[in-house]
Formats: C-alpha cells, structure tokens, sequence
C-alpha cells in the first residue's frame, strides 16, 4: 500500500495486525480441542515413530497432539506471539511457508529419532517459525524486519539452545528439523512480502522539488555570495609595530629629575 495517506496506511496495518492474531487464536483453539479429544482416544498412530512408514503419517498429525496440559501451554503462547508476529509483517510469506514449517519437525523427528519412540507436539511448529522471522530479519534489514526479529529473539531466542541434544524427554529432533525448515522458508520466501517504503526527509523532498522548479530554490534557501572570502585565501593585515629597546650605556648623560 502506498503510504502517501498515513491514516489509511495505519488502518491497514491494525487490520493486518488483528487477522494475524485471530488467526493464530483460531489454532490455539483447535489444539485446545485435539487435546481434549486425545483424551479419549488412542494417539499414538497419529505421532511421529521415527524410521517406521506408518511413523509417517504423524509427521502430518503430530503438531495437533500434546503430552501435557503444560506442554500445550508452553506451545500454545509461543504460537501465538509468533504467529502474529509472522502473519502481520509477512503474511505472504508465512502463508507460503506454512507447509514446509509445518512438516519440517515432523521430518527431523522421523529421521534422526530413535526407533520405538514417539514423537508430538507443535514445538518443532514454534521453532519454524521463530527462525523464519529471524532469517527475514537478517535478510531484509528494513525496520519492521528488524523489529519483529529482535522481539521473536527476545522472547524465544532460548529455543536455538534446544535444537541440540539435551534434557531426556525433549525432541530435539523436531526442534532441529523445524529450525531448518524456517531458515530455509525465509531465504527461499524472503522477497514475496513487498518492502515498506523508505522513509522520505523533508530536505529530500525540498531538493527535489527545487530540481522541479528552480524559481522555487531561490525561495527555500538564499545562495552564497559571491564576494565572500575564503578564510585561508585572505590577505595578510598588518599585526602591529615593533618598537626598538636599547639599553642606556654609561656615557649617556643621566635624565633630568621632574620639575
């Protein structure tokens, strides 16, 4: 959008905002729902078994499920900051990534996890998307790049200490997989969002309206004259008389007392 008109630019931007979140609100509350139907279900086909083909289908199923109530906490918030964040700055991108970012844990899990194990959760989700907003940052460099990395660093920038082997219990895995996956959305989809406009100085504009029109330099700014000297070009000026001192010799008749 052009941002020629700053109200019109700020309403859509608090639209872009608020469709970002309650999109990411909607899938907290379908993972609220999972949960509560994984209650009474059998969950276990619809996770990751690492190096199995039926293992496979969990690499679709597996960001749905949780271990704990606690667990689902943890995901669900991270989820929401950065689903925002993501949505809101780059909602082309993130639409386009979603596939990757969201398979990505999966494949990390079924490949590099331990045979007999069960992988779920949307952690290697969070992961993905934490890195995606971090690479755009590094590669796009504008101020609302910048800015959305900075805050996703600051609130889960820990997660890059996760994508290693660690605590027992953690998939690491899925944690690696996904941050593979978001690097590699955000280089691939780094320029399908458009750039915000740069930033215009009023000296920028002046200059070049005075291009467009010269009668309308001489009215902003009065050039120099052409008679005003250069400081190192000046002439020398006299500094002064220097007056010579000669000491009296003895032959000199002494100077007569005042009257």
């Amino acid at each position: 959008m052009d941002n020629a008109d700053p109200a019109a630019q700020a309403l859509y931007d608090r639209r872009r905002l608020w469709r970002a979140f309650n999109a990411s609100l909607a899938f907290v509350a379908l993972l609220l729902a999972c949960f509560a139907a994984q209650q009474q279900l059998d969950w276990r086909a619809w996770a990751v078994a690492p190096q199995s083909l039926p293992g496979l289908l969990g690499i679709l199923g597996a960001p749905l499920l949780h271990g704990s109530l606690k667990h689902l906490a943890a995901n669900a918030t991270a989820l929401l900051i950065l689903g925002t964040l993501a949505g809101s700055v780059y909602p082309r991108a993130s639409l386009r990534a979603l596939p990757l970012l969201w398979i990505g844990g999966g494949i990390g899990a079924w490949w590099l996890g331990t045979p007999g194990s069960h992988h779920l959760g949307a952690s290697g989700l969070t992961h993905a998307l934490m890195l995606l907003l971090l690479t755009l940052g590094l590669l796009r460099r504008d101020r609302a790049a910048i800015a959305t990395g900075m805050i996703a660093v600051l609130f889960y920038g820990s997660m890059l200490l996760t994508v290693l082997p660690g605590e027992a219990g953690i998939s690491w895995q899925s944690h690696l997989g996904g941050a593979l996956a978001g690097i590699g959305a955000g280089i691939t989809l780094r320029n399908h969002d458009p750039r915000p406009p740069r930033q215009r100085y009023s000296w920028e504009i002046e200059e070049e309206q005075a291009l467009a029109d010269p009668a309308l330099d001489e009215s902003l700014e009065q050039r120099a004259a052409d008679d005003v000297p250069v400081l190192w070009q000046r002439q020398p000026e006299p500094r002064g008389v220097v007056l010579p001192f000669r000491r009296p010799e003895r032959d000199d008749p002494p100077p007569h007392p005042p009257a």
